[in-house]
Protein backbone atom coordinates (compact mmCIF):
# COMPACT_ATOMS: atom_id res chain seq x y z
CA UNK A 1 0.00 0.00 0.00
CA UNK A 2 3.02 2.29 0.21
CA UNK A 3 2.85 3.61 -3.35
CA UNK A 4 -0.84 4.42 -3.03
CA UNK A 5 -0.30 6.14 0.30
CA UNK A 6 2.37 8.37 -1.20
CA UNK A 7 0.22 9.06 -4.24
CA UNK A 8 -2.77 10.02 -2.15
CA UNK A 9 -0.53 12.23 -0.04
CA UNK A 10 0.40 14.07 -3.21
CA UNK A 11 -3.24 14.29 -4.23
CA UNK A 12 -4.46 15.66 -0.93
CA UNK A 13 -1.45 17.84 -0.21
CA UNK A 14 -1.10 19.42 -3.64
CA UNK A 15 -3.73 18.62 -6.24
CA UNK A 16 -6.52 18.80 -3.65
CA UNK A 17 -5.69 21.32 -0.97
CA UNK A 18 -8.02 21.16 2.06
CA UNK A 19 -10.11 24.13 0.95
CA UNK A 20 -10.58 22.62 -2.50
CA UNK A 21 -11.35 19.19 -1.11
CA UNK A 22 -14.33 20.30 0.96
CA UNK A 23 -17.49 18.58 -0.22
CA UNK A 24 -19.48 20.67 -2.65
CA UNK A 25 -22.51 22.47 -1.22
CA UNK A 26 -25.50 21.76 -3.47
CA UNK A 27 -27.35 24.79 -4.79
CA UNK A 28 -31.05 25.35 -4.19
CA UNK A 29 -33.10 22.82 -6.14
CA UNK A 30 -34.60 24.78 -9.02
CA UNK A 31 -35.14 24.04 -12.68
CA UNK A 32 -36.41 20.98 -14.49
CA UNK A 33 -34.87 17.65 -15.52
CA UNK A 34 -34.14 17.00 -19.20
CA UNK A 35 -36.74 15.59 -21.57
CA UNK A 36 -36.56 13.97 -24.98
CA UNK A 37 -33.17 13.16 -26.49
CA UNK A 38 -29.88 14.97 -25.87
CA UNK A 39 -26.28 14.36 -26.92
CA UNK A 40 -23.26 14.83 -24.67
CA UNK A 41 -20.02 16.28 -26.01
CA UNK A 42 -16.60 14.70 -25.64
CA UNK A 43 -13.99 16.56 -23.62
CA UNK A 44 -10.99 16.52 -26.00
CA UNK A 45 -8.27 16.71 -23.33
CA UNK A 46 -9.33 13.43 -21.68
CA UNK A 47 -7.07 11.29 -23.85
CA UNK A 48 -6.16 7.70 -22.83
CA UNK A 49 -3.09 7.06 -20.68
CA UNK A 50 -3.10 3.25 -20.86
CA UNK A 51 -2.09 1.10 -23.82
CA UNK A 52 -4.95 -1.14 -24.87
CA UNK A 53 -8.50 -1.17 -23.49
CA UNK A 54 -9.24 1.06 -20.53
CA UNK A 55 -12.19 2.59 -18.69
CA UNK A 56 -12.78 5.91 -16.97
CA UNK A 57 -14.87 5.56 -13.80
CA UNK A 58 -15.88 7.09 -10.48
CA UNK A 59 -16.38 10.77 -11.42
CA UNK A 60 -16.59 13.13 -8.44
CA UNK A 61 -16.79 16.93 -8.47
CA UNK A 62 -14.65 18.46 -5.72
CA UNK A 63 -14.12 22.19 -5.29
CA UNK A 64 -13.65 23.48 -8.84
CA UNK A 65 -12.57 20.29 -10.61
CA UNK A 66 -13.70 16.83 -11.66
CA UNK A 67 -11.70 13.79 -10.53
CA UNK A 68 -12.09 10.34 -12.09
CA UNK A 69 -10.42 6.94 -12.13
CA UNK A 70 -8.65 5.69 -15.25
CA UNK A 71 -7.85 1.98 -15.20
CA UNK A 72 -6.54 -0.46 -17.74
CA UNK A 73 -7.54 -4.01 -18.60
CA UNK A 74 -4.13 -5.53 -17.92
CA UNK A 75 -2.80 -7.55 -14.97
CA UNK A 76 -4.06 -6.07 -11.67
CA UNK A 77 -6.06 -3.44 -13.63
CA UNK A 78 -3.58 -0.57 -13.14
CA UNK A 79 -5.40 2.61 -12.18
CA UNK A 80 -4.69 6.31 -11.72
CA UNK A 81 -6.82 9.28 -10.65
CA UNK A 82 -7.04 12.15 -13.13
CA UNK A 83 -8.23 15.75 -12.76
CA UNK A 84 -10.23 17.89 -15.17
CA UNK A 85 -9.36 21.52 -14.35
CA UNK A 86 -11.54 24.59 -14.89
CA UNK A 87 -9.49 25.51 -17.98
CA UNK A 88 -10.39 22.17 -19.61
CA UNK A 89 -6.98 20.55 -19.17
CA UNK A 90 -6.65 17.01 -17.81
CA UNK A 91 -3.72 15.91 -15.67
CA UNK A 92 -2.83 12.88 -13.57
CA UNK A 93 -3.41 13.62 -9.88
CA UNK A 94 -2.55 10.18 -8.46
CA UNK A 95 -0.46 7.40 -9.96
CA UNK A 96 -1.05 3.79 -8.94
CA UNK A 97 -4.30 4.63 -7.12
CA UNK A 98 -5.88 1.18 -7.49
CA UNK A 99 -9.21 2.97 -7.71
CA UNK A 100 -12.57 2.46 -9.33
CA UNK A 101 -15.34 4.45 -7.59
CA UNK A 102 -14.60 7.74 -5.82
CA UNK A 103 -16.60 9.84 -3.36
CA UNK A 104 -16.14 12.70 -0.90
CA UNK A 105 -17.74 12.66 2.53
CA UNK A 106 -19.20 15.58 4.48
CA UNK A 107 -15.86 16.20 6.21
CA UNK A 108 -14.06 16.65 2.90
CA UNK A 109 -12.32 13.28 3.01
CA UNK A 110 -11.77 11.33 -0.16
CA UNK A 111 -13.29 7.83 -0.12
CA UNK A 112 -11.79 5.38 -2.63
CA UNK A 113 -13.17 2.03 -3.80
CA UNK A 114 -9.93 0.18 -4.51
CA UNK A 115 -9.84 -3.03 -6.51
CA UNK A 116 -6.07 -3.15 -5.92
CA UNK A 117 -6.51 -3.22 -2.12
CA UNK A 118 -9.93 -4.91 -2.20
CA UNK A 119 -11.09 -2.29 0.27
CA UNK A 120 -12.65 1.10 0.86
CA UNK A 121 -10.08 3.69 1.96
CA UNK A 122 -10.49 7.14 3.52
CA UNK A 123 -7.91 9.88 3.09
CA UNK A 124 -7.72 12.90 5.41
CA UNK A 125 -7.25 16.25 3.62
CA UNK A 126 -3.79 17.77 3.52
CA UNK A 127 -1.91 14.74 4.86
CA UNK A 128 -0.50 11.39 3.80
CA UNK A 129 -2.50 9.53 6.45
CA UNK A 130 -5.17 7.18 5.23
CA UNK A 131 -7.32 4.65 7.01
CA UNK A 132 -9.30 1.64 5.86
CA UNK A 133 -13.05 2.12 5.90
CA UNK A 134 -13.77 -1.52 5.12
CA UNK A 135 -11.24 -4.17 4.15
CA UNK A 136 -12.91 -7.49 5.05
CA UNK A 137 -16.24 -9.12 5.68
CA UNK A 138 -16.58 -12.40 7.60
CA UNK A 139 -12.78 -12.60 7.68
CA UNK A 140 -12.32 -12.47 3.90
CA UNK A 141 -11.29 -9.69 1.48
CA UNK A 142 -13.88 -8.19 -0.83
CA UNK A 143 -14.03 -9.04 -4.54
CA UNK A 144 -13.46 -5.62 -6.14
CA UNK A 145 -15.23 -2.65 -4.50
CA UNK A 146 -16.83 -0.65 -7.28
CA UNK A 147 -19.19 2.20 -6.43
CA UNK A 148 -20.03 4.24 -3.30
CA UNK A 149 -22.95 6.12 -1.72
CA UNK A 150 -22.60 8.10 1.52
CA UNK A 151 -25.60 9.00 3.67
CA UNK A 152 -26.00 12.27 5.52
CA UNK A 153 -25.15 10.61 8.85
CA UNK A 154 -21.90 9.18 7.47
CA UNK A 155 -23.15 5.66 6.76
CA UNK A 156 -21.47 4.30 3.63
CA UNK A 157 -22.93 1.82 1.15
CA UNK A 158 -20.89 0.19 -1.59
CA UNK A 159 -21.15 -2.49 -4.26
CA UNK A 160 -18.73 -5.39 -4.62
CA UNK A 161 -19.00 -7.15 -8.00
CA UNK A 162 -16.29 -9.46 -9.29
CA UNK A 163 -15.23 -7.62 -12.46
CA UNK A 164 -11.72 -6.81 -11.17
CA UNK A 165 -11.51 -9.64 -8.63
CA UNK A 166 -8.27 -10.99 -10.11
CA UNK A 167 -6.45 -7.74 -9.21
CA UNK A 168 -5.43 -9.21 -5.83
CA UNK A 169 -5.86 -12.47 -3.88
CA UNK A 170 -9.03 -13.23 -1.94
CA UNK A 171 -12.76 -13.05 -2.55
CA UNK A 172 -16.24 -13.18 -1.12
CA UNK A 173 -18.63 -16.09 -1.82
CA UNK A 174 -21.23 -13.63 -3.16
CA UNK A 175 -21.24 -10.40 -5.14
CA UNK A 176 -22.86 -8.07 -2.64
CA UNK A 177 -24.12 -4.72 -1.51
CA UNK A 178 -22.55 -3.68 1.82
CA UNK A 179 -23.17 -1.11 4.53
CA UNK A 180 -20.47 0.43 6.71
CA UNK A 181 -22.05 1.95 9.83
CA UNK A 182 -20.73 5.04 11.58
CA UNK A 183 -19.31 2.60 14.14
CA UNK A 184 -17.25 0.93 11.41
CA UNK A 185 -19.24 -2.32 11.45
CA UNK A 186 -19.66 -3.87 7.98
CA UNK A 187 -22.90 -5.69 7.18
CA UNK A 188 -24.13 -7.41 4.03
CA UNK A 189 -27.26 -5.65 2.79
CA UNK A 190 -27.99 -7.94 -0.16
CA UNK A 191 -25.97 -10.92 -1.35
CA UNK A 192 -28.51 -12.13 -3.91
CA UNK A 193 -27.68 -9.78 -6.81
CA UNK A 194 -25.35 -10.93 -9.57
CA UNK A 195 -22.68 -8.24 -9.90
CA UNK A 196 -24.32 -5.20 -8.31
CA UNK A 197 -22.69 -2.11 -9.75
CA UNK A 198 -24.06 1.44 -9.56
CA UNK A 199 -25.34 2.69 -6.20
CA UNK A 200 -26.84 5.96 -4.97
CA UNK A 201 -29.14 7.42 -2.33
CA UNK A 202 -32.20 9.59 -2.86
CA UNK A 203 -31.74 13.25 -1.81
CA UNK A 204 -33.70 12.66 1.41
CA UNK A 205 -31.70 9.50 2.19
CA UNK A 206 -34.87 7.41 2.44
CA UNK A 207 -34.12 5.16 -0.55
CA UNK A 208 -31.01 3.27 -1.67
CA UNK A 209 -30.82 2.48 -5.39
CA UNK A 210 -28.69 -0.34 -6.79
CA UNK A 211 -28.30 -1.48 -10.39
CA UNK A 212 -26.96 -4.91 -11.31
CA UNK A 213 -26.03 -7.21 -14.19
CA UNK A 214 -29.63 -8.48 -14.30
CA UNK A 215 -30.71 -5.17 -15.85
CA UNK A 216 -32.74 -4.17 -12.81
CA UNK A 217 -32.56 -0.92 -10.86
CA UNK A 218 -33.83 -1.84 -7.39
CA UNK A 219 -34.98 0.59 -4.70
CA UNK A 220 -34.40 -0.40 -1.05
CA UNK A 221 -36.16 1.51 1.75
CA UNK A 222 -33.80 2.96 4.36
CA UNK A 223 -35.29 2.51 7.82
CA UNK A 224 -33.57 2.98 11.16
CA UNK A 225 -30.37 4.06 9.41
CA UNK A 226 -30.06 0.93 7.23
CA UNK A 227 -31.32 -0.27 3.85
CA UNK A 228 -33.87 -3.07 4.13
CA UNK A 229 -34.77 -6.07 2.01
CA UNK A 230 -36.43 -7.04 -0.21
CA UNK A 231 -36.72 -3.70 -1.98
CA UNK A 232 -38.71 -3.18 -5.16
CA UNK A 233 -37.76 -3.23 -8.82
CA UNK A 234 -38.01 0.39 -9.96
CA UNK A 235 -36.77 -0.07 -13.55
CA UNK A 236 -36.28 -3.35 -15.43
CA UNK A 237 -34.86 -4.22 -18.84
CA UNK A 238 -31.84 -1.95 -18.58
CA UNK A 239 -29.01 -2.70 -21.04
CA UNK A 240 -25.95 -3.30 -18.86
CA UNK A 241 -26.65 -0.73 -16.13
CA UNK A 242 -23.46 0.68 -14.62
CA UNK A 243 -23.11 3.75 -12.39
CA UNK A 244 -25.62 6.57 -12.13
CA UNK A 245 -26.19 10.06 -10.82
CA UNK A 246 -29.10 11.64 -8.94
CA UNK A 247 -30.34 15.20 -9.38
CA UNK A 248 -31.70 17.37 -6.58
CA UNK A 249 -35.28 16.32 -7.34
CA UNK A 250 -34.37 12.63 -7.07
CA UNK A 251 -34.37 11.81 -10.79
CA UNK A 252 -31.91 9.06 -11.74
CA UNK A 253 -29.38 9.31 -14.59
CA UNK A 254 -28.55 5.66 -15.34
CA UNK A 255 -25.64 4.73 -17.61
CA UNK A 256 -26.25 1.73 -19.86
CA UNK A 257 -22.81 0.45 -20.70
CA UNK A 258 -23.14 -1.20 -24.11
CA UNK A 259 -26.08 0.90 -25.26
CA UNK A 260 -23.90 4.05 -25.14
CA UNK A 261 -26.52 6.11 -23.41
CA UNK A 262 -27.69 7.60 -20.14
CA UNK A 263 -31.40 7.28 -19.49
CA UNK A 264 -33.16 9.57 -17.04
CA UNK A 265 -35.93 8.20 -14.82
CA UNK A 266 -38.17 9.89 -12.28
CA UNK A 267 -38.21 8.61 -8.67
CA UNK A 268 -41.32 6.66 -9.69
CA UNK A 269 -39.44 4.92 -12.51
CA UNK A 270 -40.92 6.90 -15.42
CA UNK A 271 -38.53 7.43 -18.33
CA UNK A 272 -37.91 11.15 -18.94
CA UNK A 273 -34.98 11.50 -21.33
CA UNK A 274 -32.05 9.85 -23.10
CA UNK A 275 -28.54 11.31 -23.31
CA UNK A 276 -26.47 9.80 -26.13
CA UNK A 277 -22.69 9.34 -26.26
CA UNK A 278 -20.35 7.75 -28.81
CA UNK A 279 -18.71 4.97 -26.74
CA UNK A 280 -19.54 2.61 -23.89
CA UNK A 281 -20.43 4.43 -20.65
CA UNK A 282 -19.68 3.66 -17.00
CA UNK A 283 -20.82 6.42 -14.63
CA UNK A 284 -22.02 10.01 -14.21
CA UNK A 285 -21.84 12.91 -11.75
CA UNK A 286 -23.02 16.51 -11.53
CA UNK A 287 -20.53 19.36 -11.35
CA UNK A 288 -19.47 22.67 -12.77
CA UNK A 289 -19.60 26.07 -11.10
CA UNK A 290 -23.38 25.89 -10.71
CA UNK A 291 -23.69 22.10 -10.37
CA UNK A 292 -25.69 21.82 -13.59
CA UNK A 293 -23.20 20.07 -15.86
CA UNK A 294 -23.52 16.30 -16.07
CA UNK A 295 -20.15 14.59 -16.56
CA UNK A 296 -20.16 11.08 -18.01
CA UNK A 297 -17.28 8.60 -17.93
CA UNK A 298 -16.80 5.66 -20.26
CA UNK A 299 -14.44 3.67 -22.45
CA UNK A 300 -11.39 5.94 -22.84
CA UNK A 301 -13.69 8.97 -22.99
CA UNK A 302 -15.18 11.73 -20.85
CA UNK A 303 -18.28 13.72 -21.87
CA UNK A 304 -20.29 16.67 -20.58
CA UNK A 305 -23.78 18.03 -21.14
CA UNK A 306 -25.38 21.16 -19.70
CA UNK A 307 -28.72 20.63 -17.94
CA UNK A 308 -31.36 22.83 -16.40
CA UNK A 309 -31.04 21.24 -12.98
CA UNK A 310 -28.25 20.41 -10.52
CA UNK A 311 -27.45 17.23 -8.68
CA UNK A 312 -25.15 15.15 -6.53
CA UNK A 313 -21.38 15.54 -7.15
CA UNK A 314 -20.68 11.77 -7.39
Amino acid sequence: MGNLGAALSLLLGCALAPAALAASTPPACTGAPPSGELRAQRIPAATPTHDGPSLYEGPVWVGDALYFSDFGDGPAFPSRIRRLAPDGSVTTAVEDSGSNGLAVDAQGRLVVASHKDKALLRQAPGSGARTPVASRYAGQPFNSPNDIAIAGDGTIYFTDPDYQRSAAPGRQPVTGVYRVGTDGVVTLVDGSRRNPNGIALSPDGATLYVGALDGVLRAYPVQGGAARLPGRDLVTGLDGPDGFAVDCQGNLYVTEHGARRVRVFSPAGKELATIRVDANVTNAAFGGADGRTLYITGARALWQVRLGIGGHPY
